[in-house]
Formats: structure tokens, sequence, C-alpha cells
């Protein structure tokens, strides 16, 4: 295998391998060492981004298919375990049309509110998506020698050693730490997949929201361009409600004031917005679901959360250029308070956003915290000290 050329993400460049002769093994193998780790990773969706029709109703046994298909008919299902699924037919290109040839509109099913959209009907969509889907990819073949499949893969889905690298030395040498192993915890890593485009400057937009897959250019042009992902997510754990963690318990740490932003959390304590609502959280409105990877479910609200963090208060400030076809570097405060006081307007918002993390507390003389060598904001120093040697980006 040492002629093939493995790759992953957006740019078709080789995985790094340890061990020039080390090869896949697949998940199932790693699980015999690393059970939690397994356990963990098989309730994301990382683990489900390929299936095969036995897989699919595996997964989700009430899984429907567009009008006119039946299971036959499918190769693979893209997706399925959160937010949409999309299908491949026996030649390997994804079903864009009816039987007879007509666009099919119907054709991307949507688990949130079990609706049907139109995804890309009448074009001819080959599946191109291996690099970021599966594991142990090459583009030096296409699967099954199909016409509608570019490229090839070892094992469906995004597994243990689509980021940690091929494993069969490590596993050869007893698992010796550092032993043909990759880990890699820097953003550059995660960029490979989580952007669209080569152009990171820009973070791309459509419909009145982000598109899909833009973590990487909305950290970048979003006032945080030193956090590395490992700063909040714990990359084996989901993120997001789906079959297989239904209950949406998050991978991440959301103890943003601890660790960051102390002097705002001792604000925030007893706060009306704190008391608003049971567990508040800093994401709830610094991270809004502005981006749109399956639907809308309302004029200001998508289906995933947003990485920009930084809200602009500016009653006038737009949220996308002009065209639409892209996002400014902040939030706008329809994105953040209206989705939720849907009977106010900007101009209501941004009277209460500047004063937002006090608000309440002024009438009793708790309005903001003390400032001083010893106050929070050393602490926040302190704080960030350990994280920022952690997460030291490569350039």
């Amino acid at each position: 295998m040492s002629g093939v050329e493995y790759v992953i993400g957006s740019e078709k460049a080789p995985v790094h391998k340890p061990d020039a002769n080390s090869t896949y093994v697949g998940a199932e193998t790693c699980k015999m060492c690393h059970q939690q780790e397994y356990e963990d990773w098989s309730k994301t969706g990382h683990a489900y981004k390929l299936m095969t029709p036995d897989e699919a109703l595996k997964l989700r046994a009430d899984m429907p298919l567009p009008t006119g298909y039946d299971w036959n008919d499918i190769l693979y299902v893209i997706g399925g375990w959160g937010w949409k699924s999309i299908y491949i037919g026996r030649d390997g290109f994804i079903i864009t049309n009816k039987k007879d040839g007509t666009p099919l509109e119907e054709n991307q099913y949507n688990w949130q509110d079990g609706s049907w959209s139109a995804y890309h009907p009448g074009e001819e969509k080959k599946y191109d998506c291996t690099k970021c889907h599966n594991t142990g990819s090459t583009y030096d073949r296409d699967h099954l020698n199909l016409s509608g499949i570019e490229g090839d893969w070892t094992f469906r889905g995004i597994q243990c050693e689509a980021c940690h690298g091929p494993g069969s030395r490590h596993i050869e040498l007893s698992g010796g730490i550092g032993v043909a192993i990759d880990v890699n915890k820097t953003v550059e890593f995660c960029k490979m997949c989580h952007v669209t485009g080569p152009d990171t400057s820009v973070i791309h937009a459509g419909d009145g929201f982000i598109l899909p897959y833009q973590q990487y250019a909305e950290l970048e042009n979003g006032g945080k361009p030193f956090l590395v992902c490992t700063s909040c997510h714990f990359p084996h754990k989901p993120v997001h409600n789906g079959a297989t963690n239904p209950e949406g318990k998050p991978g991440i740490d959301r103890t943003c004031t601890f660790r960051c932003h102390q002097e705002e959390s001792w604000e925030f304590e007893g706060s009306v917005m704190q008391e608003a609502k049971e567990d508040f959280f800093c994401t709830d409105c610094h991270m809004p679901k502005v981006t749109k990877v399956a639907i809308n479910v309302g004029e200001y609200e998508a289906d995933a959360a947003t990485h920009i963090f930084t809200i602009n208060t500016d009653p006038d400030a737009e949220m996308f250029t002009k065209d639409g076809k892209a996002a400014n570097g902040y939030l706008t405060l329809e994105y953040v308070c209206l989705r939720c006081h849907e009977d106010k307007d900007q101009a209501w918002a941004a009277s209460h956003a500047k004063g937002i993390h006090t608000l309440g507390k002024e009438e009793d003389g708790h309005g903001g915290s003390e400032k001083g060598a010893c106050g929070p904001t050393a602490v926040l120093l302190f704080a960030m000290l350990p994280a920022a040697i952690y997460g030291l980006r490569k350039k």
C-alpha cells in the first residue's frame, strides 16, 4: 500500500503516516483496547456518514426513501444520524431524478421536522465526499469502478484512523504511546474538513444563513483566531442530538466562564438573563443556530450553532453582505435576540444588549464586579495561560 496516496479533508494531500508500513485496521479493532473512546464515538455522527441500506435501517428502522424508490435501488445513504439523509443509487450517483428522468424535488429527508427538501434536483451529482466522510480515502481509484463515485476508501465513516492515522503498527507494537499513531490537536487539522472552499477569509452564506462546514472560517473572521477546537470540544463525544444521542448530551466544555471569562461570569450571576430559564449558557446567545445544515426553523434560526461568538450591538449592523453570499465577522441582534423575542425589534434589543450581563442587578447595587490586581481580571489571565500554552496553533 506504499504507493497509495491517502487523503483527508478539502486538500488532496497525503495523511501523515507515522510508519510507512502501517495500514488501516478499523474502529472495531481499536475498540479492543479503547472501549470508552469507541462507545463515545459511536454516539456521534462521525460514525454514520456513509451507510449501506442494512446499516441505515439498523440505525433508524423508520428511515424513509424518496418517492418511487425502494431499498433495492439504494447503494448507500449519506448521513441519517442527525440532520438529513441523502441517497446514492446503485450507479454511484446521488439520486436527483425520478425513475422517469424528471427532476426529483424531494430527495433530501430532514430528520428534525420530517420534511423533504430539494437537493440539486435534475442535476447529475457525483458522490465526491469520501475525503471527509470516510477513512483511508484515496483518489487512485474509484469505488467499485462506478462512474458516479470519485475516489475510494478503506472503511466507511469517520473512524478512529481518519484522525489518528493507520494503526496496524500501533497494534503490532502493543499500542505504545506515540507509536504509529497521530494525536493532532491543531485547528489546522480539523480545518481539513470543517471548511468550505480554499478561501477561509470568507464565511460562505446563502438564503439568510451561514452554509455548513464553516467553523474554521468563523473562528478566523469572528475575532477568535487563537482558539483551537479542543479548547471546548471533546473530540470523541457528540455535540448534537441524533440517532445514537437522542438526549443531545453535549461533548463540549461549556464552562467558558471558568476557563476564560470569569469576570463575565461574576457579572452574570443573578442577572435577569441567568434567571430567565434553567440551564442558561453563554452559548445560547454567543453561538445561536445561524448555520443551516438541513432546515431553518424560523426567520432567524436554523439548525446548527455558529462559531462566530462576537455580537455586534449596533441595531443597524448587517449579518450578511449585500449579495447575501457571505457572513460578516460578527452576530447581529436579530439572530441573537429576536429569535426568542419575536415581538421586539433591533432597536429594543440594542437598548438592552450592551448591559446584558448585569441586567436587573443595577437596582440592588450588584451591577458589575470589582477590578484590581487580585480581582477577576488577574484571575482571567492566570486561567487563560494553561489553555494558551496547550492550544498554541502551528503556523
